[in-house]
């Protein structure tokens, strides 16, 4: 097991970028938990602060506590369905942003199966008998001295898949309480992992749209 941390979230409004009859969508601050820890101490978490002004916000999906960026709720149960089987189905494109230790190839691609390292959750491990498929693509935007600013695009939706993956190649994520280490852990002062863009069909008509976070570091 992991040692305990102390959760002390960001405090501030809702940053809401876009809502209407069906769809709520938020920038998530890194240090919020997506949704209530088991303990009253991790009560506090992105779905209460949406549903405290949104009552009928109702979940969809999830974004580790460290991770900041766009997370969509549904405005009623129609939508939550018609959401969920796009996450399922993998019907949505979603790009993130991230700094990495290291300088990767200008670009590339992760096909490694991924399962919970029981005995230290909540970390994740490549497992290639009895882990589930995991895929990523990656591109790099800018390079700089120790690290490279990249575009993620994960096609499957796994616990920390991007972390893992991207230490799996030996470019792990600046800041990563889990898994970096040494000058790669103090290089920031949080995990370097943004949820940019979430593009999908709205519920209501079947539209492509996309949704942007602005990427704060």
């Amino acid at each position: 097991m992991q040692a305990e941390f102390t959760y002390a979230p960001p405090t501030g409004p809702l940053a809401v970028l876009h809502r209407d009859a069906d769809l709520l969508l938020l920038n998530k601050p890194s240090g919020l938990l997506s949704v209530p820890g088991k303990a009253a101490k991790h009560a506090d978490c992105l779905e209460t602060r949406a549903k405290a002004s949104f009552p009928e916000a109702l979940l969809v999906h999830r974004l580790d506590m460290d991770t900041s960026g766009v997370m969509i709720f549904a405005m009623n149960k129609a939508a939550q369905r018609h959401l969920g089987l796009q996450f399922e189905r993998r019907h949505l494109a979603k790009t993130y942003e991230a700094l990495v230790w290291g300088q990767p190839d200008d670009h590339g691609e992760v096909d490694l199966p991924l399962i919970v390292d029981w005995p230290n959750r909540p970390l994740q491990m490549v497992d290639h008998t009895r882990g589930k498929k995991a895929h990523t693509k990656w591109e790099v935007l800018v390079r700089e001295a120790s690290h490279a600013r990249v575009r993620l695009m994960p096609t499957t939706g796994r616990s920390h898949q991007l972390r893992v993956h991207m230490l799996a190649i030996g470019h792990v994520i600046l800041g990563d309480r889990f898994y970096a280490k040494d000058e790669a852990l103090t290089a920031a002062p949080r995990l370097c992992l943004h949820a940019l863009s979430l593009e999908i069909y709205h519920p209501n008509g079947g539209e492509r749209v996309a949704f942007q976070a602005p990427c704060p570091f």
